[in-house]
């Protein structure tokens, strides 16, 4: 199973974690809103600050996977996201979206109360 560490107080980010929960396929994921239940960051050594600025996602051999490569695993395991991920893993297309994704979520971070209050 794959563990994302998602950000609960996040509107968006709970929409986004909300529709893959649907459409998930069962026992692929474990959903960990990080947000409400930092504890749970501890077995993968993340600070709760770096884990509400980038998605977080820990595979069944530990391999963490942050922003862009995240998703990309997220949507590996999703029916109808796979060739999505093949697309956006491809070098160039995956160093646009990472430096895309970055900038969004620096940002998102600087705005939102609580992810300066883990500071």
């Amino acid at each position: 199973m794959i563990t994302v560490f998602y950000d609960g107080k996040c509107g968006l980010c709970s929409r986004e974690i909300g529709y893959y929960m649907k459409i998930s396929p069962p026992k692929t994921f474990i959903w960990r809103d990080i947000a409400n239940e930092p504890q749970h960051l501890k077995k993968i050594n993340v600070s709760q600050s770096d884990a509400l600025r980038r998605l977080h996602v820990s595979d069944q051999a530990g391999t963490i996977y942050i922003g862009i490569d995240a998703f990309i695993d997220i949507w590996k395991k999703l029916p109808r996201w796979r060739l999505l991920a093949l697309i956006c893993a491809i070098p160039g297309v995956r160093s646009i979206l990472s430096l895309l994704y970055n900038k969004f979520a620096d940002w998102k971070f600087s705005r939102s109360a609580h992810c300066q209050m883990s500071i």
